[in-house]
């Protein structure tokens, strides 16, 4: 990955919480990392590209049955657009949606989960071929399963979430022990170790587990320390053991199918109470758009890993399927140019991606996630295809550099994808 030598900036309300955390950090905090991106042009982008940002989600938002989103979107060599749209219930009741409303960032945790890692080999914590059972008990059959293979999601162990969910949704308040939740996945063997890519939630809880036990530091504290603290993420947090969100919350719905087979769009399931124990390091952070599109920033730049650190050397593809330039590594996903992160959690569906070289940044979450974690992903995908013809506003050059997809095949995606009735 490259490291450029200018500065990235998002917004007013991150520049006031740098100000701040920089005032404070000069008494007893560690110094904020500079984020090296093209700065950011001041501004708003242009009204015909915003226009199409806003059809985009808007009709991701009737695709996918989310009563709202909140979409940040910045092109530092025309301008930004950060915005909430839709209400906080179904059916266009309830407050208007904020941009600076909590949400749920799914697996955008697992990124964090592997920078806390990258930092621990750096200062002879941990190694990356340390086995998972020099620090996690109950494992004795995973002597072969490094750290490093936890992180890059090549361990070969299956997932929880799939076995759990009637378990959630009969009791969201309920607090998981992250122990019975990998054992889950666990439970369901394993396949063949460093081969392929596999989506694991129960590797990065077991990863989790590791580095709390390595340090003897809880994983909230370790988020704060290596992740929040750094960036000024004011509003990102690994809730510790609380079933309750943070608020302002936005809240999160859950369209499932009725006995007829028919998706109930019109009254999802409120499930924002659902404990972010269900996640821990895995998919427990809570954060806002504002942070969410700062640490894609940080990702993109590898602003937070130790030098000479190449989380990607070696990605695999992202799925069976996958095109060539979709690939995965080191708790990350690089689509094209952009590096990023995109999951979800019941109630919530997130992305968040930028580019290390032009600095172009998209971040979204969907308050459904009946259409999986790919619905936030095709969004963000064509919204950065949008934003990346934004004209250059006075005195800048729009890059010349492309993303190989475009906006309307991705608004074709989505149609076709669509869980929910389009008109």
């Amino acid at each position: 990955m490259r490291h450029l030598r200018r500065r990235s900036r998002i917004g007013g309300a991150v520049a006031s919480a740098l100000a701040l955390a920089l005032t404070l950090s000069a008494c007893s905090s560690p110094a904020l990392v500079e984020i090296d991106l093209p700065a950011q042009t001041d501004g708003p982008l242009p009204t015909e590209t915003v226009e199409q940002l806003q059809d985009a989600v808007t009709h991701a938002m009737a695709a996918f049955g989310a009563p709202a989103a909140i979409v940040g979107v910045w092109a530092p060599w025309s301008g930004e657009w950060v915005q909430g749209l839709g209400t906080q219930q179904p059916g266009g009741e309830g407050a208007a949606v904020s941009a600076d409303l909590h949400f749920k960032a799914a697996q955008v945790t697992r990124a964090m989960t592997c920078d806390i890692l990258y930092s621990l080999v750096a200062e002879n914590v941990v190694a990356l071929d340390d086995p998972v059972t020099k620090y996690v008990s109950g494992v004795a059959d995973l002597t072969d399963i490094t750290l490093g293979q936890l992180c890059d999601g090549t361990a070969g162990i299956f997932s929880y979430s799939g076995q759990l969910l009637r378990s959630w949704l009969a009791n969201p308040e309920r607090i998981w022990n992250p122990h019975e939740l990998a054992s889950y996945g666990l439970g369901l063997g394993r396949v063949r170790a460093g081969v392929a890519y596999r989506n694991s939630d129960a590797s990065y809880v077991l990863l989790g587990l590791a580095l709390e036990r390595a340090t003897g530091s809880s994983a909230a504290r370790l988020i704060d320390e290596y992740i929040t603290t750094p960036l000024a993420l004011t509003a990102t947090e690994l809730p510790s053991n609380s079933a309750a969100a943070p608020s302002p919350m936005l809240k999160g719905y859950l369209s499932r199918k009725d006995s007829k087979g028919v998706m109930n769009c019109a009254d999802p399931r409120d499930i924002t109470r659902l404990s972010t124990s269900t996640g821990f390091t895995d998919s427990g952070v809570v954060t806002d758009i504002h942070d969410l599109g700062r640490y894609a920033q940080a990702l993109a730049a590898d602003a937070i890993v130790p030098a000479g650190t190449d989380r990607l050397e070696g990605a695999l593809p992202a799925g069976k399927n996958a095109p060539s330039w979709f690939t995965a590594g080191g708790g990350v996903f690089q689509a094209g140019s952009l590096v990023g992160q995109y999951g979800s959690v019941p109630g919530y569906a997130t992305a968040a991606f930028a580019d290390p070289s032009s600095g172009l940044t998209v971040a979204v979450v969907l308050d459904n996630s009946g259409g999986g974690a790919r619905s936030a992903l095709m969004l963000a995908w064509q919204l950065a295809a949008i934003a990346s013809k934004a004209p250059a506003a006075s005195g800048q050059t729009t890059p010349e550099a492309g993303l190989p997809w475009t906006a309307e095949k991705y608004q074709d995606a989505i149609t076709s994808a669509a869980i929910c009735p389009l008109q």
